[in-house]
């Protein structure tokens, strides 16, 4: 536990991420593929210096995490959107290098805007891996991506790239390979005339034993094959058993079950598991395992605020400290002002040990949220 700290607070361990960044640095190495950061996963900025060690820059999903990236990244800022508003491409025409169009339509209407940088269409290829309805890109009616041949073909070229996202949270890697062989036959005339292609995000493949040599020879067979630069765009793989959420219990109260109250929110500070209705991971060395079973809520009003239901060896008492894990990836992204509830201060442990608050919110974030 990390003290002299008030909670809640998310930390980053440095040393975590970089046991991860070292597996991007092999897989560029041994495949030929480059890596850029998806921001809508991870936007904490105070630790690009590291992360821009080891990637070749970022990917975005709007025009602010496109200026993030550029200004506080550097390398490669890569821009895609659902959809562009023209005060969108004004921008973003100046410091991408590469952007990504959603569909043919808005790939036509600012052409002539971004022709002198690389330019690229989202396909939606039909197949997926994900294991929410919510997050499956090749859901029915998908809005994401180009799903008709003829549609990608009227526009090829105009093309230097093209971009498929089809994967979500997946750590099957013969899952991925059988998927990527279906593209490379659906789309192989496509292949053979643009420069780069990005597989997108979602691959988990920094996870303890998921065969890294296999997917090197993977993408670089599929590389080689079509004499086109490979992109991955991995938001979670980069920063995945990184980050600690650190709550305190400030009451128990009984009704049928014991529920322990923490100074955080589900609702607020870890939203995607409220989203996805998954519980919290929590720290194992948090005397887990026990026989006194508690659930541990958040402080909103919100009656679903669980992080999820827990045995602990020693019973919980106010003042107890509740750490969860693997809080990093679509948590400091989404956090939010519900009820007004502090946010959590943002503390990193650099390479070195030493502790950083480098973001403390306090009430005037609050009231500037707002008007």
């Amino acid at each position: 536990m990390v003290k002299k700290i008030k909670t809640p607070y998310y930390l980053i361990d440095e040393k975590k991420i970089l046991k991860n960044l070292k597996k991007i640095e092999y897989i560029r190495n041994f495949s030929g593929a480059k890596s850029v950061l998806a921001l809508k996963c991870f936007s904490t900025w105070s630790v690009f210096d590291l992360m821009s060690k080891y990637m070749d820059g970022t990917t975005s999903s709007s025009l602010y995490e496109a200026k993030l990236g550029y200004e506080r990244f550097g390398k490669e800022t890569h821009a895609f959107s659902v959809a562009y508003s023209a005060e969108d491409i004004q921008i973003l025409k100046k410091i991408s290098d590469k952007i990504i169009f959603n569909s043919v339509l808005q790939l036509k209407t600012f052409y002539r805007e971004v022709k002198h940088i690389g330019v690229g269409l989202r396909i939606n290829p039909g197949v997926s891996y994900s294991h929410f309805d919510l997050a499956d890109p090749a859901r029915k009616y998908s809005r994401l991506g180009v799903a008709s041949i003829k549609d990608v073909m009227s526009v090829l070229d105009k093309l230097n790239g093209v971009m498929f996202h089809y994967n979500c949270e997946n750590d099957d890697f013969e899952a991925f390979s059988v998927m990527l062989e279906k593209i490379v036959s659906k789309y192989e005339k496509i292949l053979r005339k643009i420069n780069w292609v990005s597989l997108g995000g979602g691959v988990r493949f920094t996870e303890d034993g998921y065969p890294l040599d296999k997917f090197c020879k993977k993408l670089k067979s599929f590389s080689d094959q079509y004499d086109v630069q490979v992109y991955l765009e991995p938001g979670e793989a980069v920063i995945t058993k990184s980050c600690e959420l650190f709550t305190t219990v400030l009451d128990i109260v009984k009704n049928v079950k014991d529920i322990a109250i923490v100074d955080s929110s589900i609702e607020a500070h870890m939203l995607d598991l409220l989203i996805y209705r998954v519980y919290a991971k929590i720290n194992l060395d948090m005397n887990i395992g026990g026989g006194y079973k508690y659930i541990i809520a958040g402080r909103s009003c919100l009656a679903g605020d669980v992080f999820g239901e827990y045995r602990f060896k020693n019973r919980l008492k106010v003042g107890s400290t509740i750490c969860f894990t693997d809080a990093a990836g679509y948590t400091m992204v989404k956090k939010n002002w519900f009820n007004g509830i502090k946010m959590p201060s943002i503390v990193v442990k650099r390479l070195n040990g030493k502790l950083e608050i480098v973001k403390q919110f306090l009430y005037d974030d609050f009231v500037c949220g707002l008007s």
